[in-house]
């Protein structure tokens, strides 16, 4: 079953940048979608942004748009999250999981990890 781990989090101001990364410790992520998604305090867990298992094929929230990309080194078995023009409500508890199944999109996200915390300040 795979598992993965989330790493690059941190505080940084409105306007910056941060770049997290999304490994598998256990089996692989490299034939699937992965996507990232992320939770804010007292509100669901939204989705962010995917990857098709190429690279070729992403998608993103419309919130996101323009700010934020994502991409994948399956030479690394790693999924990266590009951000960019952080604003405050950008701040959340950042997940990424790979599709059960599916090479394409993420429909039904499995191996969730701890998650990275992105902190915005004004």
């Amino acid at each position: 079953q795979v598992q993965v781990v989330e790493s690059g989090g941190g505080l940084v101001q409105a306007g910056g940048s941060l770049k997290l990364s999304c490994v598998a410790s256990r089996d692989t992520l490299d034939s699937y979608a992965v996507g990232w998604f992320r939770q804010a305090p007292g509100k669901e867990r939204e989705f962010v942004a995917s990857i098709s298992w190429d690279g070729v094929n992403t998608y993103f929230a419309d919130s996101v748009k323009g700010r934020f990309t994502i991409s994948r080194d399956n030479a690394k078995s790693t999924v990266y999250l590009q951000m960019s023009s952080l604003k405050p409500e950008d701040a959340a508890v950042y997940y990424c999981a790979r599709d059960k199944f599916s090479g394409v999109r993420v429909s039904q996200p499995t191996g969730w990890g701890q998650g990275a915390q992105v902190s915005v300040s004004p």
